[in-house]
Formats: C-alpha cells, sequence, structure tokens
C-alpha cells in the first residue's frame, strides 16, 4: 500500500493536511473544535511544536507547522490520535476519523510561507462560508490582523517579521496582502509541490534530496521517493556546464543526451524543460549518441559527466 514520504529534521517547515474518513465531518461542534485546538496547544508545550497558522474546516483542517526538533510524525500522532479518541468516545463510535495519514509537504518557508498563509487563511472564503477571512472564528486570520489577542502557542512573528516597515503596522500590511482580489482566484502555491512532498527551488529540492534522501532505499510503497530519486533536469545542465566551459551548446547536446539516456524522467518532461517537442529530444538524442561512438574522447568525457551527475556508474 503506498505511503506518504516523511521527509524530517530540526527545523523544517510543513503544510500539513488531514481530511476525514470518506470526506465525513471531523468538527460537528464548538466543542469539537475547542478540543483541537487545545491538542495544537499541547503539542506546542509537550513536542516543541511551532504552529504558524491553521485553519479547520468542516471536514478537514491546515496548519503551517515548524519542527524544531525534527518531530514531524510523533507531533501529528499527539493531534491526530488524541482528536480521535476524543471525537469517538463523545459520540460512542470506534474506528478511523482521518482519511488514511496526514498529508505533509515540506516547504521552503522563506519562499513559500507568506503565500501558504495567505493561501490557508482563504480556504474559508473559497468555501462561501466567510465573505472576509478575519471574520471566519476558526482560524488564525483574526490574530495575524489583530482583531483577537493571540493564544500563546500561536507564533505570528515569522509571517509578520515579512511585513514590517515604516507607516501602517505589520498587522494592516498583511491584512492588505490577503485581501488582494487576485489572491482568491489565484493558482494554489501547493501545485509546484514536487512529487507531492516538496515546495521549494530546484536548489531547495537538490539540497534535500542529497542530505536527507540519498541513502534512503527504493520502495515500491513510497512513490514519492520514487519521484525524487529521479535526477533534477536543471542539475544535470547545471553540471554540464561547468564540465564544458566555455562551450555551452556542448553542454546542452551532453545534458540532454544524458537526460534522456539515464534520468528517468519522460520524454515531455525533459523536452518542456529544454524547450522542444519529445520527438526531437528523441531525436537528438540518438544524434549525439552517434557523435559519441565516433569520437572516443567525447564519449569518455561524457561518460564522466554523467558519474559527476550521478547518472552512471563506473
Amino acid at each position: 500500500m503506498a505511503r506518504p514520504l516523511r521527509i524530517e529534521f530540526p527545523g523544517a517547515f510543513y503544510h500539513i493536511t488531514a481530511r476525514g474518513n470518506e470526506g465525513r465531518e471531523i468538527f460537528r461542534s464548538f466543542r469539537d473544535r475547542q478540543q483541537f485546538l487545545s491538542y495544537l496547544e499541547s503539542a506546542v508545550q509537550r513536542f516543541r511544536a511551532v504552529i504558524h497558522v491553521y485553519c479547520l474546516m468542516d471536514n478537514h483542517y491546515h496548519l503551517l507547522l515548524e519542527t524544531p526538533s525534527g518531530n514531524l510524525s510523533q507531533i501529528l500522532r499527539h493531534i491526530n490520535g488524541a482528536y480521535t479518541t476524543y471525537f469517538n468516545v463523545k459520540r460512542n463510535r470506534s474506528g478511523h476519523l482521518f482519511q488514511g495519514r496526514f498529508k505533509a509537504i515540506l516547504v521552503a518557508a522563506d519562499e513559500f510561507a507568506l503565500e501558504l498563509s495567505r493561501y490557508i487563511h482563504l480556504n474559508p472564503v473559497r468555501a462561501g462560508i466567510a465573505d472576509r477571512p478575519e471574520r471566519y472564528p476558526w482560524s488564525s486570520c483574526s490574530y495575524y490582523m489583530g482583531r483577537k489577542k493571540r493564544p500563546d502557542w500561536l507564533s505570528l512573528d515569522f509571517i509578520l517579521s515579512y511585513f514590517q516597515g515604516r507607516g501602517a503596522s505589520s498587522q494592516d500590511r498583511y491584512r492588505e496582502f490577503v485581501h488582494d482580489p487576485l489572491a482568491k482566484e489565484g493558482q494554489s502555491p501547493l501545485q509546484g509541490a514536487i512529487a507531492s512532498a516538496i515546495l521549494g527551488s530546484s536548489d531547495f529540492v537538490n539540497n534535500i534530496q542529497e542530505k536527507y534522501l540519498a541513502c534512503r532505499k527504493a520502495d515500491r510503497n513510497l512513490p514519492a521517493l520514487k519521484e525524487l530519486s529521479k535526477a533534477s533536469l536543471p542539475k544535470i545542465l547545471k553540471e554540464a556546464e561547468a564540465f564544458f566551459q566555455g562551450d555551452r551548446t556542448l553542454a546542452r547536446k551532453a545534458a540532454l543526451y544524458l537526460c534522456h539516456r539515464f534520468s528517468g524522467r519522460t520524454l515531455k518532461e525533459i523536452g518542456h524543460y529544454f524547450g522542444i517537442g519529445e520527438s526531437a529530444v528523441s531525436q537528438a538524442s540518438r544524434r549525439f549518441e552517434g557523435r559519441l561512438e565516433q569520437e572516443r574522447v567525447l564519449r569518455e568525457k561524457v561518460l564522466a559527466l554523467g558519474v559527476k551527475a550521478r547518472l552512471c556508474n563506473v
């Protein structure tokens, strides 16, 4: 059975979602929501979780969460497990409350925290259950905009620090940011996540791969790990340009060849990155392979490049 990929380390940021089993409600009353928030508070106190943003909908919730201790799974077991026990006891039921495992996307905070906070806070508006995000009582938005005194367990400083400056307060600036009309119709920042597991620049993704995934064995039950194990196309081209300094044309041809032969990426993915059609990828790769058969020195250089880019074995 497929499992979500968990990448845990101290200081990581995540966008977290968990949905009710079969799409059913997980919050049915005022008391349910208050109880869930109490588990967020205890996660902060007991496991050093840092809750930056939250929003409770009827059948799911969103969190922007930081883990100074690198203990994401422990934190979510506490939150979801304690709430499931409360919910089941209160209603004399048994079994799963949440649909499978929670979904956690590792986030490059400096690049995406602001957009994710806005995306999370606008959920009730997009769902048509609130006309303004700060009027929805079950999200952190009203605290960010200064309408209510924040609870001690909710951390606002990281997000609001981006809005500090002269003139308007950081809360007023944040209000303008969230109320931007284009934000309501804009694309979800989560659509840019790689393998539904990492949201960040190619450098951020490559760094995570090298530091935390390089030694993990392939697992057919972890499709995200298989997807991330595919080579990064920008990284291959960057390696080729450094290897063939002064000859960008040759670097591009070598990179395209290596991407086609060894990266594990589809023709569509490669063509999109290099700005050519799928058939052109195959044709260019075949032409370059023919050249390698005729030029032994070049063939050895390309093989060395493949080893350097971790695509070929010696």
